[in-house]
């Protein structure tokens, strides 16, 4: 490798990442923030949001063994609340069985102000239209990085993305743009590939080196930064004024890892050596469980305390999946024909499922307070795009599971809201804001109106009170 090319990639990206980390996490207030959390001796509460593709269809979301008179409800999109104890779980869920206990279906949440068309970007975590992702159609800080604000870690917040390569590299390796925002105007940066992420996150106990040399990397850059300074007023001296200040949040953040050194030891995951040089060739089991490894990791040792992973986007490939005999893209598994795409989607949904599980078992064997680290964590899991391939975004069936020590009153039931343009109907931007408000943020509605709502005059404003504990 060329040093000087490597200096020079290592120097832009920690300029570009360094604003979006600094934007929300590491204010001035930042350590006093933390060191609150800690003197509460109370855990943090811990976010995981699994992002999907190509819409999850209603049908697949329903209960297999509804009554006539729930069934008939449920078809026609009336709102119905259900037992789960009492009912078996569609076939791809099965794995999630044994935590009924901590399961909710969500139903008739509709995203219309994010959804439509093949992607949502940003936009289905903002909820507002991100376009085609460019940077000045970034609203706000999407609800991940809003959740962060209140549970304080060093990282802040982490992203992963399992998407496709370029050329005849089949998954995308490296540091990337990703779908979360920190702020209006500003993209965030993920971690493509399961090592990249290790590399990136614990460092400060595999590769000691490389961070003394991002320190001085970091020092460099914002003593060159500071001198910039001098020559600039108005709005170019408040935007270098923030970059110095993130750059010096970057190195901040650096050091408090860094003291964690001993506990991020203890629990470093194992790579299989299919990931290493990002393990492009690796299959997506092979890389959805080792993304999931070192979510584990970030969440257990502290590191984090939100993490959003797009668990796939329509270029993701699955031609490794088991079961995909006919290699189907999940692009053309959207289309919905031939009738066995329907089946791909079901292996699609139970890979995704078996992740979600293997969080929630390794969650609950970790000791945490009075019980486990899971009594602490709630996982949503969305799709981007609402109902369908193309996303018309009337509704958006979500699953979430929820510790005890959850905020909101959800837990072992099948809910089906009111549908689009009913009275009574809630949007993604009630349900943003009921997890903010549930959780210390006060907001009164978090992201846009519903035009059609609007129009019609119904109210949309503020969380779903039902939804709090």
């Amino acid at each position: 490798m060329n040093d000087s090319n490597y200096l020079l990639r290592r120097r832009n990206f920690l300029l570009a990442s360094a604003s979006s980390f600094g934007a929300f996490a590491l204010t001035p207030t930042f350590e006093k923030q933390l060191e609150a959390t800690e003197e509460t001796g109370k855990p943090p509460q811990r976010f995981i949001i699994v992002r999907k593709s190509n819409g999850n269809l209603p049908t697949m979301f329903s209960l297999p063994a509804l009554s006539d008179a729930e069934k008939k409800k449920d078809q026609s999109k009336q709102a119905l609340e259900v037992d789960l104890h009492a009912h078996e779980l569609p076939s791809w869920m099965r794995s999630l069985e044994q935590y009924k206990d901590h399961l909710s279906f969500v139903h008739g949440l509709s995203m219309k102000m994010s959804g439509g068309g093949h992607y949502s970007f940003t936009g289905c975590l903002g909820a507002y239209k991100a376009g085609r992702n460019v940077v000045s159609q970034i609203k706000r800080a999407t609800v991940d990085f809003e959740l962060a604000k209140l549970f304080p870690s060093p990282f802040g917040h982490v992203e992963l993305s399992l998407a496709s390569g370029s050329g005849t590299v089949m998954f995308r390796t490296g540091i990337v743009p990703g779908f979360s925002a920190p702020a209006a105007k500003q993209r965030n940066y993920c971690y493509a590939d399961p090592q990249t992420a290790y590399d990136e996150l614990f460092k400060s106990v595999t590769n000691t080196s490389a961070v003394d040399t991002e320190n001085s990397l970091l020092d460099y850059l914002q003593e060159e930064e500071s001198r910039r300074l001098t020559s600039l007023d108005g709005i170019e001296r408040l935007k270098i004024s923030n970059q110095v200040r993130s750059l010096a949040a970057v190195r901040q953040r650096n050091e408090k890892v860094a003291s964690m050194a001993e506990l991020i030891s203890k629990h470093l995951p194992t790579l299989d050596q299919v990931h290493a040089n990002g393990g492009p060739d690796a299959t997506l089991i092979q890389k959805q469980e080792a993304f999931t490894d070192v979510l584990l990791a970030a969440l257990i040792t502290g590191l984090t305390n939100v993490v959003t992973y797009t668990i796939d986007d329509l270029s993701t490939p699955i031609s490794t999946l088991p079961g995909n005999t006919a290699k189907l893209s999940i692009h053309l598994v959207g289309h919905q024909s031939p009738a066995g795409h329907h089946n791909v989607r079901e292996l699609i949904l139970t890979s995704h499922m078996n992740q979600i599980s293997r969080i929630v078992q390794k969650l609950k064997s970790i000791p945490e307070g009075n019980g486990t680290m899971f009594d602490n964590t709630t996982i949503i899991y969305m799709p981007e795009t609402g109902d369908t391939h193309h996303g018309w975004g009337t509704e958006a069936p979500t699953v979430v599971l929820t510790g005890a020590n959850t905020k909101l009153d959800l837990a072992g039931r099948y809910i089906r809201l009111p549908y689009h343009l009913a009275e009574g109907h809630q949007t993604l931007g009630n349900w943003f804001t009921t997890l903010l408000n549930a959780y210390g943020n006060p907001i009164e509605h978090y992201g846009d109106f519903d035009l059609e709502m609007s129009q019609r005059k119904l109210p949309q404003a503020g969380a779903i009170q039902r939804f709090l504990a």
